[in-house]
């Protein structure tokens, strides 16, 4: 570790001289020899240099989103070109390049926060060893030795032997204890802020090879750095712990006020986005107006908390317009899909079934009054009656056997007797009244 500290050995002044301006600041409130003042240089170190990395870990979020977008088509192109890996090569390239993505800026900040580490791990290893670096002269250095964090010196490790750690006029096991605490709360935090950006800021509706290895690296990390903190000093793992908490604390705002498309973390903010819309009728905020617009740029491609999000405006009378803001009104609601303002389609009221039955039956009366014809006219020859040419048939066989009788009168025909009958049945029957069933006639 000493070899690759001395690497970074040309940023070891800097940053030596930014711990000696804050141990000033400090010193005048705490007492320059205190633990509390060497501490809270360090603390501020780590601050300063993570506002400096804040373009760096902007720029880090995009390319891990940009990256996880890409996996479907990266698949697709390994499949493809899985028997030639030049091409495979070259059409992954040509795939950054098109969509602006480097898959390196997903550890950017990584990497330009590791000289600041391993300069600070060299100072307090000088410190430690009774060395002057820097800027830190002998007076600084005798300061630095005697300042304790919960009875552990700045420069003690968990490794040190009982002589070591009495030379810093300390205790072996003050020293263990809180190295101990810090080494579980550094891998804590670390494994704190790989599950919350796994759990909360994925697209779950997109399985790939990249979130398998992301849930590795989520334990994984934290047994490194677990293994590692044993070697590092006290101040070493008060700068790494920091650092954690800052990144944690730092994630936790992004996931909330900028989640990544298609997470759980999405679907809450557009849920408080919901909230806020219905409670003030409007969207408020330059940046919640510019994601509404984008949400509504996208149209059908839209993923499920999306369209929910949408819907739930509908129900509450809203519609979304193309430039992030909404409208409400009683006879437009927002289109999920289209994302634009429709007019509501009445729906006809349902009627009753005595209501259709009366329907149908004034429609039937009103057709008759106006196509039917006179009944006697329109009426059909019923089967009962019979038609002239039969009757004159009937009589004309029956006069020869008239004039053979002599003066016989001529019957009449059955047909024409029982239609006369019929027809004068069929008149008192018409006349009269029907007979009760109790009578003998």
């Amino acid at each position: 570790m000493d070899t690759i500290a001395s690497l970074f050995s040309f940023i070891t002044t800097p940053v030596s001289w930014v711990i000696v301006q804050f141990h000033k600041v400090y010193g005048a409130i705490f007492g320059p020899d205190t633990g509390w003042a060497w501490g809270l240089s360090i603390v501020s170190l780590v601050v300063l240099i993570r506002i400096c990395l804040i373009p760096l870990f902007v720029k880090q979020i995009k390319s891990t989103r940009n990256m996880q977008a890409l996996q479907p088509k990266m698949k697709a192109i390994q499949e493809r070109y899985k028997s030639d890996k030049q091409r495979q090569s070259e059409e992954m390239m040509k795939l950054y390049k098109e969509t602006g993505t480097n898959p390196l800026s997903s550890c950017l900040p990584i990497l330009a926060q590791s000289p600041f580490f391993f300069a600070l791990y060299h100072v307090l290893s000088s410190i430690a060893s009774g060395k002057t670096i820097g800027v830190i002269d002998d007076s600084l250095l005798a300061s630095a030795r005697q300042a304790h964090i919960f009875g552990a010196p700045l420069a003690s490790k968990f490794t040190d032997s009982a002589a070591e750690v009495a030379a810093l006029d300390a205790s072996l096991t003050s020293v263990r204890i809180v190295t101990a605490i810090m080494i579980v709360l550094m891998s804590a935090s670390q494994f704190f802020t790989q599950r919350q950006l796994m759990m909360k800021n994925v697209d779950l509706s997109v399985k790939t090879p990249y979130m398998q290895q992301q849930k590795m690296l989520m334990y994984i990390f934290p047994v490194i750095f677990a293994v590692m903190g044993i070697n590092f000093p006290v101040g070493v793992l008060v700068y790494w712990l920091t650092t954690n908490v800052w990144t944690m604390g730092q994630q936790m705002y992004v996931i909330n006020q900028n989640p990544t498309p298609g997470s759980k973390a999405q679907d809450s903010y557009l849920q408080r986005l919901l909230k806020s819309v219905t409670q003030h009728g409007e969207v408020r905020g330059r940046r919640r107006k510019n994601i509404v617009k984008v949400i509504v740029a996208k149209g059908s491609d839209r993923n499920e908390n999306e369209r929910r999000f949408f819907a739930g405006l509908s129900k509450a009378g809203f519609a979304a317009q193309a430039d992030g803001t909404v409208i409400k009104s009683d006879t437009l609601v927002a289109d999920a899909e289209g994302g634009v303002a429709t007019a509501k389609r009445q729906q006809p009221k349902r009627q009753t079934k005595s209501q259709r039955q009366a329907a149908a039956q004034h429609a039937v009366t009103k057709d008759a009054e106006e196509g039917s014809e006179p009944a006697a006219e329109a009426a059909p020859t019923t089967s009962l009656e019979k038609k002239p040419q039969g009757t004159a048939k009937a009589t004309a066989k029956d006069e020869p056997k008239d004039e053979a009788q002599g003066d016989k009168p001529a019957r009449p025909s059955r047909a024409n007797s029982g239609g006369s009958r019929q027809g004068k049945s069929g008149q008192r029957k018409g006349q009269q009244r029907p007979k009760h069933p109790s009578s003998k006639k």
